[in-house]
């Protein structure tokens, strides 16, 4: 159970080998045991992560994940919990994928759209459903400013972290009279594998100090967190403009 100064003992997160995702366990963690379950695919970066984690003195269990197989996401969740209890999951896998392919591709729209949004929704609701029995926990799921307006250069990432936010923004209200938090982290530009090679974009960030918000926002139950905090005064003047004025702007 998250104690009184809001350190958890326990940490499942589901895409086990996200940068952002394990800042913050490592945040979270400091130099304390605590228990980390990383559910990813099994791959060098997978057992690179757990060794991080094991230095930190964290006892890691690895559940192996594909955000791709739907039929098995509950199944997955189930054995996270089956160890005991867990207090915060972070759901942090997805696919930024190749923006001018993904909407002339039948395929390659329909794999971001499962593993941004549908696999989102399906841990989502076993996540629910096993924290509501607990009686306690917080989930952080890790959404983008993409898809607060779409842009013509990523539509289609943008769509589906759009109605990934929208499903844990109802989540966060769903949860609310069981007392278990969700909190929705809209990051901008982050220094990760995913946008290597890309120019970054104004207010760029990086994981660690990404992980620095989420911790503070768990540890004081706050729902929505945009990283870095400048970005949603930002957003909230790009989500007013006009269309005409809109599509004129550096894509």
């Amino acid at each position: 159970m998250i104690d009184a100064v809001g350190n958890p003992q326990s940490i499942l997160l589901l895409g086990g080998t996200s940068e952002i995702g394990l800042a913050v366990v490592e945040a979270f963690a400091g130099d304390r045991p605590m228990r980390v379950v990383l559910a990813a695919r099994p791959s060098e970066r997978l057992l690179a992560a757990r060794a991080r984690l094991e230095a930190l003195h964290c006892a890691v269990e690895v559940l192996d994940f594909d955000a791709r197989d739907l039929d098995t996401h509950a199944d997955v969740v189930r054995k996270a919990f089956a160890g005991g209890d867990i207090d915060v999951a972070i759901v942090a896998f997805g696919v930024l994928g190749d923006a001018e392919r993904a909407w002339t591709d039948v395929a390659a729209a329909v794999e971001l759209a499962q593993v941004n949004y549908t696999a989102a929704v399906a841990v989502g609701v076993a996540l629910a459903d096993r924290f509501r029995a607990q009686g306690h926990g917080a989930i952080v799921a890790f959404s983008s400013v993409a898809g607060e307006r779409a842009r013509r250069s990523n539509f289609v990432y943008g769509s589906t972290k759009a109605g990934m936010d929208a499903f844990y923004s109802g989540l966060t209200e769903a949860l609310r009279p069981d007392g278990i938090a969700v909190t929705v982290v809209r990051p901008g530009f982050v220094h990760t594998r995913m946008t290597e090679g890309m120019k970054p974009a104004p207010l760029a960030t990086t994981p660690d100090k990404v992980a620095e918000l989420v911790v503070d926002a768990v540890r004081n139950r706050r729902e929505l967190v945009w990283a870095p905090p400048p970005l949603r005064g930002v957003m909230s003047v790009l989500r007013h403009l006009p269309r005409a004025v809109f599509r004129r702007l550096p894509v």
